[in-house]
């Protein structure tokens, strides 16, 4: 005589425990990142909100790039632990976003205060709704690619930065030789 069906109550997850765990592992650091460069600080009397980001980003040259590699740094973390390409790609669009206005001065400043991409980013890691899958070579060159064109976009910015800081310089220098 067969034996009858035992049926098993299993709860379901989307993601093995260890995927699960990985991802769970980015959202402190994206919270922490998002707090530290963009909502750190309130400016008094108002509900406005502003991190580390912008006001580094106060440095000619250096501030906007070292706010991108830190960002980056996160992305690559992110990459690591299997986020999808497109999530990837629109974390991407906001590193880019924030450097390319940035390096524009006084007008990228402000910006930044308002743009606030390490948040955004945040809110995308935690909007995100993951399937279960791992990390894929496509993935990685993928990323590859949009960190190369973030390089681009520092190097250009550190240049162009280096340039301006040069010829301010030399405007010095030519005024303090002609008195």
């Amino acid at each position: 005589m067969p034996s009858p069906k035992k049926t098993i109550d299993a709860e379901w997850e989307v993601l093995p425990p260890e995927e699960k765990q990985k991802r769970q592992e980015l959202e402190p650091l994206f919270r922490w990142l998002a707090l530290v460069m963009d909502n750190l600080l309130r400016l008094p009397g108002t509900n406005f909100r502003f991190g580390l980001d912008p006001l580094i980003g106060l440095i000619p040259g250096l501030g906007d790039t070292g706010s991108s590699v830190i960002s980056a740094m996160a992305l690559i973390a992110a990459a690591r632990r299997g986020l999808p390409k497109i999530l990837l790609a629109r974390m991407s669009l906001n590193i880019l976003i924030n450097e390319f206005v940035g390096i524009i001065p006084i007008a990228g400043d402000a910006f930044s205060f308002w743009f606030k991409s390490n948040a955004r980013n945040y809110d995308l890691l935690r909007k995100h709704t993951a399937a279960p899958r791992r990390s894929t070579t496509s993935d990685w060159i993928f990323v590859a690619l949009v960190l190369i064109a973030l390089l681009c976009i520092l190097i250009v910015s550190l240049a162009v930065s280096f340039w301006l800081l040069a010829r301010i310089a030399h405007l010095f220098t030519a005024n303090a030789s002609t008195k």
